[in-house]
């Protein structure tokens, strides 16, 4: 075997601290130029992106009586509809270049990998993108509860009158807040293949891991209400378990592969 084989099989490819800020600063500007091309697109269609942001409260102000709630949104200044408008750009593009972004990030920590675990480039990419999509769906889903929730314990005698800029702003960190805590799993396996800790380890600590992620719900959660709190807390539970038990087959077979 050669040296450049030696290298490529070991994964300990050697890169100067120069070559490294090069790299990243490649990794940065495709994912910033993938961010761009994302938000003119969500820009292009901000209409029709707004109205499905917006239809979550609309059910829930159709179902209630008419003062509960107004489905109307409002602009309390001149300049709160273009803030808006490039919010949901922001947040859209974001979305829509998750797969560059994914890719970026796994071509950078390659070299960090033996050349065996490489060949997990595209079910990393693929698991976080399913993964940040139905964390995203279940807020999407969930935002109707917490709002009636927080409606409900504003007061009858409270009128509810929402900024268009503050609705999107809540809706649009829900949904990332749910979407990076579905990642989850991801994080997990990845500290496992890079052998930074063992499935025995987590499992071990599950009791902890259990608080750590009750904790990082209750702050990750832009709403603050106990149901969208447990809504995002007990799936990345039961995530965490999953990632363990993925872990644990991945270097289970580890050995047979060498």
């Amino acid at each position: 075997m050669s040296t450049d084989e030696e290298v490529e099989e070991s994964g300990s490819d050697t890169m100067t601290l120069t070559e490294h800020l090069g790299e990243l600063r490649v990794r940065i500007i495709r994912s910033a130029l993938a961010i761009a091309i994302g938000m003119v697109l969500i820009v292009a269609f901000y209409d029709h992106v707004l109205d499905f942001l917006i239809q979550p409260y609309a059910d829930l102000c159709a179902r209630k009586p008419a003062d509960f709630c107004d489905p109307t949104l409002n602009a309390f200044s001149p300049t709160e509809g273009l803030a808006t408008r490039m919010r949901i750009g922001m947040y859209g593009g974001i979305i829509v270049a998750l797969p560059v972004l994914l890719w970026q990030v796994w071509r950078f920590t390659v070299p960090a990998l033996h050349a065996k675990e490489k060949r997990y480039a595209i079910p990393f990419v693929v698991s976080s993108i399913v993964l940040f999509t139905a964390g995203g769906v279940l807020a999407y889903t969930t935002v109707g509860q917490a709002l009636n929730f927080l409606i409900s314990w504003s007061g009858s005698d409270v009128n509810q009158i929402f900024s268009v800029s503050s609705y999107v702003t809540l809706i649009g960190l829900m949904i990332f807040a749910f979407g990076i805590g579905f990642l989850l799993p991801v994080f997990v396996v990845g500290l496992i293949l890079v052998g930074a800790v063992s499935p025995r380890r987590l499992m071990n600590s599950w009791r902890m891991a259990m608080v750590i992620i009750a904790v990082i719900a209750a702050v990750i959660t832009p709403s603050g209400d106990p149901i969208t709190m447990a809504m995002l807390g007990v799936p990345m539970m039961i995530l965490y378990f999953l990632a363990v038990f993925i872990g644990w087959l991945v270097v289970r077979r580890r050995p047979a592969a060498e």
